[in-house]
């Protein structure tokens, strides 16, 4: 029910050494107003539903079905949230979840963790995040790291993300660290929209001075600092995920839930490891040189991290993950086998068409629930379907 694409080796690895062990989960909510740009995202069917998505799968990864729900779950130009998988899988195995809001509109309507982040404004404006604020959303990413990690200790983390528009941000981040992730990322659209995300990337990099049009070629100093590339271009959730991961990693498992998106914290977090390994200053603001000994923060064991989402993302016609897992480097990307295709439910089926695909850890949580439990194929399925059937008669 685990198949593993990239780096084998590590992978199966990694599985053996967190078989039968429970995840902590922390969750991460964010907001990028690209997501309100018409077409460029389906995790809501118009860009107003688009602005609450967090905040209702939010609510339903920690409430369930709620008969009043402040947030309903946005409806979907075909499917269902992905929240069902990982509520079924929470709810099954009972699993420890902690949410943080990086940076949202609105505050979360279930208890979460704030780290004084902010919403980004559209990566087009190459002027995303403030950089205080990257550089705040990058310390309690360090610190929460290392705190989640002493309660998972003998485990893993899985640290998942729910930010509406950022497979677009992801793109930018992956090609401001020099990755070739064009026509590689994914979507919550069954045909992904590579040329509408392509411009608004070429757009954002430009106007943060990091992208030349007419050459089509980079800019970037051969050191560049990747916190910039993320007040520039990226979304508060990518940040506090690389940060997480770089201290967690120390002293526990990761798991990456998610597809593009989370390709790009991995290649963050590889960013930062090497640009301290080059030279300090290139990973730190004249702030941090001067109140900070920096070079330790950095430290991480990527043999720990893996990269977990579903198989419509690891094999969606439309994109290239594997291709894009290579081309980030050794990271063992793996997916849950999960298949729709025999559900009563034809929310559910429209997955196998290729619609919304991953969400809120949905793949990692499938991964948790087989590695932990050997759950099959039948009692995953069974277990969402039987959640999907109390809320639609709620």
């Amino acid at each position: 029910m685990i198949r593993v694409y990239t780096n084998l080796k590590q992978g199966h690895q990694w599985l053996q050494q967190y078989q039968k062990r429970p995840p902590v989960i922390a969750c991460i909510l964010g907001f990028t107003a690209t997501g309100l740009i018409p077409g460029i995202s389906a995790a809501g069917a118009t860009p107003s539903a688009r602005q609450y998505t967090a905040l209702a799968d939010a609510e339903f990864l920690v409430n369930g079905v709620s008969s009043q729900p402040q947030y309903p779950l946005p409806p979907l130009e075909l499917g269902v949230s992905p929240v069902l998988i990982s509520r079924a899988v929470v709810e099954a195995f009972n699993l420890p979840v902690y949410l943080f809001n990086a940076g949202l509109p609105h505050q979360p309507t279930v208890p979460a963790i704030e780290l004084g982040g902010a919403p980004a404004l559209c990566l087009s404006t190459g002027t995303a995040l403030p950089l205080n604020t990257v550089y705040e959303l990058f310390e309690q990413g360090l610190e929460w790291g290392q705190k989640l990690a002493a309660i998972a200790t003998g485990s893993y983390l899985l640290i998942s993300e729910c930010v509406v528009g950022g497979t677009t941000t992801a793109l930018s981040v992956l090609t401001g660290l020099g990755i070739d992730a064009v026509g590689k990322v994914n979507s919550s659209h069954s045909q992904c929209n590579h040329a509408q995300k392509w411009e608004l990337v070429q757009l954002g990099l430009k106007r943060a001075g990091l992208w030349d049009l007419q050459s089509q070629s980079q800019v970037l100093p051969p050191k560049c600092n990747p916190l910039q590339l993320v007040a520039s271009v990226g979304d508060p959730m990518q940040i506090v995920a690389a940060a997480m991961t770089i201290t967690a990693s120390r002293n526990c498992g990761v798991l990456l839930a998610g597809g593009t998106q989370m390709l790009a914290v991995y290649a963050l977090a590889q960013a930062l490891g090497r640009a301290e390994e080059d030279d300090g200053e290139s990973a730190t603001s004249a702030k941090y040189q001067a109140n900070r000994a920096f070079s330790s923060a950095l430290e991480w064991q990527p043999t720990q991290v893996v990269v977990g989402t579903t198989r419509w993302v690891a094999e969606d016609p439309t994109g290239d993950t594997v291709g894009l897992a290579t081309e980030v480097g050794d990271v063992p990307l793996l997916a849950t086998e999960l298949s729709f295709a025999k559900s009563g439910y034809p929310q559910l089926r429209a997955y196998e068409q290729g619609y919304v695909k991953e969400g809120v850890g949905a793949g990692g949580c499938a991964i948790a629930a087989h590695l932990y439990q050997d759950w099959s194929q039948v009692q995953l399925l069974a277990a969402i379907e039987s959640l999907l059937a109390r809320y639609s008669q709620s």
